[in-house]
């Protein structure tokens, strides 16, 4: 909320106002001035919410005390990374595993920057 809030002070009012004398609605003004200039926050969030996603991890873990549930229905990756290196002692393999999630987070982050190129809008000028 304080990165939206941050975010929403930059938008200037100046643009709401030429906006609003120009016939816009509200919700035109919000569209097409607010949203772009709050992009970049939007990036962010969605950004740190898909790595989080990847390490969806304390949840599982408290409520089935790490046993990965009834046939194993929550057992994502980073519960079954613990579960391989702190249960069965394969620090190797779960080494292994760690890498491969840092290269699926790495290419997920990458594929989210690359595509949202042309959708977020920098307002500081040259060279952003």
């Amino acid at each position: 909320m304080v990165i939206f809030l941050a975010g929403l002070q930059d938008v200037p009012k100046e643009l709401h106002e030429a906006a609003s004398l120009d016939g816009a609605r509200q919700w035109d003004g919000f569209r097409h001035v607010t949203l772009p200039f709050i992009s970049p926050q939007i990036l962010f969030t969605l950004i740190m919410g898909l790595i989080g996603a990847f390490q969806f991890f304390t949840p599982a873990y408290v409520m089935t005390n790490g046993s990965g549930g009834p046939v194993d229905s929550t057992t994502f990756y980073s519960l079954y990374l613990f579960n391989v290196a702190f249960s069965d002692f394969k620090m190797g393999y779960a080494c292994a595993m760690a890498w491969v999630l840092l290269l699926l987070v790495l290419v997920s982050t990458a594929f989210v920057l690359k595509s949202s190129a042309r959708h977020v809008y920098y307002a500081g000028g040259e060279g952003a």
